[in-house]
Formats: structure tokens, sequence, C-alpha cells
């Protein structure tokens, strides 16, 4: 399937949970579609790229190593992303890699995860909290920025500020999800 075939059959999905598996099994049995989804989800200024990264987070669940080589790309790019139908998936796998990245268990990523991409990681993962986007995406921001905080010292204090700043104003799955993420951190404080 060439470029121009993958985007025209992106576009033409609904967002239905059933299209964006159909599109990932479509993925995971070919992957050489998943550059081309890879790039399709950064054309930022698309709604078709929102539907890759519908997919793309749909491939990341069943197979987070297929991001691997493309680690660089992915990372750069977050910066650009500002639909905010692609800005959900797009933390969403960023949780899933800095899950993967701080696990107890040996993995692929914390041979691959650099200094340069935890910093577009977290980057973005602060502007999308602190902006004004849907709760959803807060949720995997702040997670992501909970697991990279457990290295790197300076974040859990931000991240704390942020939290308790936003608590009032915030819905009540913010709310939930905040009073979790600061349990953990007070946990780990106390490990």
């Amino acid at each position: 399937m060439t470029n121009d075939e993958f985007f025209n059959e992106l576009t033409n999905m609904s967002g239905a949970r059933e299209n964006r598996l159909k599109y990932a099994e479509m993925v995971l049995k070919d992957m050489t579609l998943f550059p081309k989804l890879l790039d399709i989800s950064l054309l930022t200024n698309s709604e078709t790229s929102s539907r890759a990264l519908w997919v793309l987070e749909f491939v990341c669940l069943e197979n987070l190593n297929a991001v691997i080589p493309f680690l660089e790309v992915f990372t750069n790019n977050l910066k650009n992303i500002h639909l905010e139908s692609s800005i959900r998936p797009t933390a969403k796998i960023c949780a899933l890699i800095t899950e993967a990245y701080t696990s107890k268990e040996t993995n692929e990523f914390k041979k691959v995860l650099t200094t340069k991409h935890k910093e577009h990681i977290i980057e973005s993962c602060f502007d999308w909290l602190i902006n004004d986007h849907k709760v959803a995406s807060k949720v995997h921001a702040m997670q992501s920025l909970f697991f990279l905080g457990l290295e790197t010292s300076w974040i859990h204090p931000e991240l704390i500020q942020i939290l308790k700043r936003d608590f009032h104003h915030q819905s009540a799955a913010f709310k939930s999800r905040s009073r979790h993420i600061l349990n953990k951190i007070k946990k780990h404080k106390n490990l």
C-alpha cells in the first residue's frame, strides 16, 4: 500500500473503536506500514493525522517496541502536535513509553530512550498539563511526568505545584488522577 493509499484509507476511517482496531491490526500484520502511519500521524495540520494517531496508539498498546526505531522522529515532533484530537493519543503513547522506561522489568526502552527524548516528552507533557486541553490528555501527561520524575528530581516538585494549583478548577476525573499521582509521589518520597 502506498502512502497516498494509506492516507486515503485513514482519511475515510471513522473514529469507531472497531475501525481503529482494524487498521491497527493491519499495521501489526504488515509492519512496513508503521513508518507510513507515523508519517501521516505527524502531518500536524491534517485531521487525518488525528485518525493516524488513534491507530498508532492501538498499535503501540499491542507492540510498543515498534516505535523504538522512530523515537527520534516521534519525540522531536511532539511540540508540533496541536490538534486536540491528536494530543490525547500522543500523550497516551508517551505514558506507555515512560512507563516501560521506568519499569522494573528489563526492556529496550531502558537502553534506547535518550536524555533528549526524555526532554522532549517532559516539555510536551508540561505544556499539555498547563494549557487548556481535555482531561484525558492531562491525565496521560501527569502519568508520564510522574514516571520521568522518578529519575529527574526537579519534575515531581513542579508537578505537585501544578496539580495543587489546578486541583479546584478541574473536573472530577482530573482531581481523581491528581490525588492518585500525588499519593504515588508521596509514597515514593517516603521509600
